[in-house]
């Protein structure tokens, strides 16, 4: 049992006198295919050993208790309301809050609940501590409640939660990965149709490594917003001018982008580049698992960093060090940095016999390089969001 569920339980025990059920919902890592989720094209995630755990239980009251033991923070929740909390030092109950409001949102009846949560999904890594968080609670308030909905409907209402409550305008990959994670897979997933097809992660010699850069992201507050209207702007101008059926930006030819290059705004042209490219990187790097052809798949991770650096403008000093520093690595087949941008961690395939030497090195010269002390997660692959032990009944 992990650790981590047993403190869940036992702080819920203790603080309600019941014994909950126990809800675990991985992190996850994207090997590739990145911010081409919310424009509608391919993604390739994976779910990780990395999660939040959720203690829950219906309270007998018209109100709840939540702990959050990382913090150790507890609020009172009025389930009459659902007012957002202002305060930051509890803005980790929002994430809880906006997904109960879309159950209310969808008429569907949510019971008051006390519970407890923890993780070791690290927060501002691009591993998706929310989504894992919400991905959780979705799935208890579904368990609890008898409601019966399926996978793919909670991955759009904790997606939903996220962008209208929290205000994150983010696509659905994060939430779809933590619930439909599958072990030593990954899986490609259509954002536009929500089809999804998992591809067998044989890493043999090789593990995935992520460096933390140590600097610690906020997407509201960052660009990723804009980075999506200018994508939009795109979209707008090939429907206008090409295709007005076209539904996103992924399904636009490369050669419509060439084709427009003088028409168009410069930086909408090397964000629309980026996006158009990479989905096509996505379709070639399964192909590559196909094989076992994971040289090939390493450098197709490697060239989308230069774009998310060059292209989409949504990368870091400290992760281009990070990345440029193991492109000699004989033992590192690929590397880049994940999740939104603006920090969070470089992921990488290393040969496991060399992965400690590299972090050793890697230590010295990136604290001398940005004065921050390096951290490294060594991942693996793991199912989805599930029950652990006793499922609730209804």
């Amino acid at each position: 049992m992990n650790p981590l569920q047993t403190k869940v339980s036992k702080v819920f025990t203790d603080n309600f006198n019941a014994k909950p059920i126990i809800v675990r919902s991985p992190g996850r890592v994207n090997l590739i295919g990145e911010h081409t989720d919310y424009n509608g094209g391919f993604v390739l995630p994976a779910a990780t050993d990395k999660s939040a755990f959720l203690a829950i239980l219906p309270s007998n009251k018209s109100t709840g208790k939540w702990i959050s033991i990382d913090l150790d923070r507890t609020v009172e929740v009025d389930f009459k309301k659902n007012i957002p909390f202002s305060d930051k030092k509890d803005s980790w109950a929002n994430y809880i809050l906006g997904v109960i409001e879309q159950f209310k949102n969808r008429n569907l009846s949510v019971q008051p609940f006390d519970c407890v949560i923890a993780g070791d999904v690290p927060i501002g890594s691009g591993m998706s501590s929310s989504a894992a968080l919400e991905s959780a609670v979705g799935f208890a308030i579904n368990e609890i409640n008898g409601l019966g909905l399926d996978k793919k409907t909670l991955a759009r209402l904790v997606q939903q939660a996220e962008n209208e409550f929290i205000g994150v305008k983010c696509g659905i990959m994060d939430m779809f990965a933590s619930i439909h994670g599958k072990e030593n897979h990954a899986f490609r997933l259509d954002c536009e149709t929500l089809d999804y097809q998992y591809f067998p992660l044989n890493l043999g010699d090789y593990k995935i490594v992520l460096f933390d850069t140590g600097v610690k992201h906020n997407l509201v507050e960052s660009e990723y917003n804009l980075r999506r209207q200018q994508c939009e702007e795109g979209l707008a101008f090939f429907r206008k001018y090409f295709d007005k059926s076209v539904k996103n930006l992924s399904q636009v030819p490369l050669a419509w982008l060439q084709a427009s290059k003088s028409q168009l705004n410069p930086i909408v042209y090397n964000r629309c580049q980026y996006v158009i490219e990479e989905n096509q990187r996505i379709l070639s790097a399964c192909e590559d698992l196909q094989t076992g052809n994971l040289k090939d798949f390493g450098i197709k991770m490697t060239a989308t960093h230069e774009g998310l650096r060059n292209l989409y403008e949504v990368s870091c000093k400290e992760a281009d060090f990070l990345v440029d520093s193991c492109w000699h690595e004989s033992s590192v087949l690929g590397s880049r940095m994940m999740g939104g941008g603006f920090g969070g961690c470089t992921i990488n395939l290393i040969k496991a016999d060399a992965i400690d030497k590299l972090f050793d090195r890697l230590s010295i010269s990136y604290e001398q390089k940005t004065g921050i002390k390096l951290k490294m997660y060594s991942v693996v692959t793991a199912n989805g969001t599930e029950v652990l032990g006793m499922r609730y009944e209804v």
